[in-house]
């Protein structure tokens, strides 16, 4: 496909005949669930844990299956040594919970006028540690250490990055289908695109093509920027309108079961500058080292470090100074679209098969415009694979 020349129906009709059955990926199985509770627990007695409490949000999905986000009412995961996995909820709530519940354990409930805190509290004495979610409500931890101020409390986060960094097969196909449709459905935007159209009309084509494929809830986020809005990192408010000769970067992804894709595509509407295409490959060669550098037994910052090496050499930054890269390399991606390992300098995170990274090593050339090329890759016995093939061209972006 080309940059231009088709619309947002034909393209909408297009995806409307493909059949796709059979090419969606089996979720994640009760067996899996149980097999991470089995590695937490393993986990917990490395780290001296007694206790381990996983709150709402994305690691609770990962063990459980239940995909609730956090609010104000404690919804938790219990693990004990010894005993079976608990699940903490509200007693209201106990008929939903039991539609999501992926693995088998023993309920405990609070009533709307009872404090969780105090249940929580009861459950986890004579365990020793509790090794509590990072991602959980400082307010459970002041309350819970009101009620029981002896309790020592750790950071979960060795057992919740132990388990969720290396992602499963049935894991990387998933992440991959996600990228997949999200590569095509770029793809399709690039075509839909004329002189005048407004970046809101390309967003909403995104999410209306992410819904028609299949994906949870259409975009997870879509970042759509024309001209010098391309030139700030997360864009800048206003619908800018297309002009002939403008950086087009556009920003998307969306989630199948839960596992997100996140994929950018920079090029030109019209005919590239020769300082756009400069700046293009310099992005694309960057882009490149730093999959080199990605392999086993290296340190997550090494990856930073090989990209900006390629930007230095021709004169960009160093360091986060600009024109060059504002922010790091990549991040870590699964249940949540931005999650630890991070590609950055100070992460020493040993690399390690079936990490899961962006590879986005952003210029940013002030008052004119930006490149982002961002693909994403995992890591294997020997190297890195790519989940989508990188832009070959600036005026070829799609092949």
């Amino acid at each position: 496909m080309s940059i231009g020349g088709s619309t947002a129906e034909a393209e909408l009709a297009s995806l409307a005949t493909i059949d796709r059955s059979g090419q969606r990926p089996p979720a994640i199985q009760p067996a899996e669930h149980a097999a991470r509770i089995e590695r937490a627990l393993r986990l917990m007695e490395e780290m001296g844990a007694g206790t381990l409490l996983i709150t709402a949000g994305a690691s609770l999905r990962y063990f459980t299956g239940v995909p609730w986000g956090a609010t104000e009412r404690l919804v938790a995961l219990l693990l004990r040594r010894g005993r079976r996995p608990s699940m903490i909820c509200p007693a209201f709530e106990l008929g939903s919970l039991k539609e999501v519940l992926a693995v088998d354990a023993d309920i405990l409930l609070w009533e709307e006028d009872e404090s969780p805190a105090e249940l929580l509290a009861s459950a986890v004495a004579g365990y020793g540690t509790l090794a509590l979610d990072p991602a959980a409500p400082f307010l459970l931890f002041s309350n819970l250490r009101a009620i029981t101020p002896a309790l020592k409390v750790v950071d979960a986060t060795p057992v919740v990055d132990g388990c969720r960094a290396r992602k499963s097969a049935t894991e990387l196909a998933l992440l991959s289908y996600a990228k997949g449709l999200t590569l095509d459905i770029h793809r399709r935007a690039a075509s839909i695109l004329h002189p005048g159209i407004r970046a809101s009309a390309v967003k909403r084509f995104i999410d209306q093509a992410h819904r028609a494929v299949g994906a949870d809830n259409g975009s997870t986020f879509c970042a759509v920027q024309f001209g010098v809005a391309s030139s700030f990192p997360h864009g800048i408010p206003g619908d800018q309108e297309l002009a002939e000769g403008d950086i087009v970067l556009i920003d998307t992804g969306c989630q199948i079961d839960g596992y997100h894709s996140d994929i950018t595509r920079t090029y030109v509407f019209g005919e590239p500058s020769a300082e756009q295409r400069r700046i293009w490959a310099i992005e694309h060669e960057a882009q490149a080292a730093a999959f080199a550098a990605a392999r086993p037994g290296q340190t997550c910052e090494s990856v930073d470090y090989a990209a900006r090496a390629v930007l230095e050499r021709y004169g960009l930054g160093p360091d986060y100074k600009l024109p060059g890269l504002p922010h790091r390399t990549g991040h870590g991606i699964g249940l949540q679209i931005h999650e630890g390992p991070y590609l950055v300098r100070g992460d020493k995170t040993i690399l390690a098969p079936g990490m899961c990274f962006s590879n986005e090593p952003m210029i940013v050339m002030p008052g004119a415009f930006g490149i982002r090329l961002e693909d994403h890759m995992y890591i294997t016995e020997d190297g890195a694979a790519w989940f989508t093939e990188p832009s070959p061209s600036i005026d070829k972006p799609f092949g």
